[in-house]
């Protein structure tokens, strides 16, 4: 009873709500390598992490990207038929978020990119890891969910 007392008190007096100048500019990468036996939960939490980090922030002072590989590029496997994962890809993609997808697991895999939903010739990039590397490289901030 005493610690609930102690930590409603520190949060009197302040507001739920953040100023609107709380979150400063970002630029983030976020690591979708897939979520094993259950990829389609994980796939629907990573993109629904990636809107609410996008509502926090606001679609103008966020960068985001995506490096899929590995399990990762199922998503896009997933997305032919699963017209919620589309949406939510699409939805993204209609507010900047750039997702990238690995040819080294695309030619192990032996996919055939126009067979994966949304996904053109400039989203490929030659290595899943090394675009990791690259854009952390260039001051963006590394999430893995």
């Amino acid at each position: 009873m005493i610690a609930l007392t102690v930590l409603a008190a520190s949060f009197s007096g302040r507001s739920m709500a953040e100023p609107a100048d709380y979150y400063k500019d970002q630029k983030v990468v976020y690591h979708n390598d897939g979520g094993g036996p259950d990829n389609v939960a994980y796939f629907k939490r990573l993109l629904n992490s990636i809107q609410n980090h996008i509502a926090a922030v606001g679609k103008d002072r966020v960068e985001i990207r995506v490096v899929d590989h590995s399990g990762g590029v199922e998503m896009f496997q997933i997305a032919k038929t699963d017209k919620e994962i589309a949406a939510r890809l699409d939805a993204l993609k209609a507010q900047g978020v750039r997702f990238l997808v690995c040819a080294n697991t695309l030619r192990e895999r032996n996919i055939d990119p126009s067979t994966l939903y949304g996904v053109t010739e400039r989203d490929i990039v030659p290595s899943g890891v090394a675009e990791l590397a690259r854009l952390q490289g260039m001051g963006f901030v590394y999430i893995h969910l």
